[in-house]
């Protein structure tokens, strides 16, 4: 494992959360049918949007130095109320089933407990170390 914490890794899962929803819903529509496929992806973006809006407030609120209490607070007031708003209206649209949604909404989730057995797996983190430790002798 790495020693040093990086946001690379959301950043990574964000993208292949991305692609993996875009493939689950041009197939999901040929599958599932266009609302249930609809439903997946409108949950998948809006916990893709939860991701972003944690990571954004994470960075400002944990950081070494001065913390900005007015752009914490802002964060906070955008993205509590209108994203759990939004996704109240999600569970409330009537083409939308909840089993869906919540297939949608756990999508990143899978990405980040597959990207983390497969990095475990590869041993991608112990690579990475082995490679800091050459162009360290370099």
């Amino acid at each position: 494992m790495t020693k040093n914490l990086s946001l690379d890794f959301v950043d990574r899962t964000i993208k292949t959360t991305g692609i993996v929803l875009l493939i689950v819903f041009i197939f999901g529509i040929y599958y599932f049918g266009v609302y249930n496929s609809l439903a997946i992806f409108s949950g998948g973006v809006w916990a893709l949007i939860n991701l972003i809006f944690l990571t954004i407030l994470i960075k400002a609120a944990i950081k070494p130095g001065e913390i900005d209490k007015m752009k914490v607070a802002g964060l906070a007031l955008v993205k509590f109320p209108l994203l759990y708003v939004s996704g109240y209206f999600l569970l409330k649209v009537e083409v939308f089933k909840v089993e869906h949604l919540v297939i949608g909404f756990s999508i990143p989730l899978a990405v980040i407990i597959l990207k983390v057995i497969s990095r475990a797996l590869f041993g991608l983190d112990n690579k990475t170390q082995k490679d800091e430790h050459l162009e360290g002798a370099l």
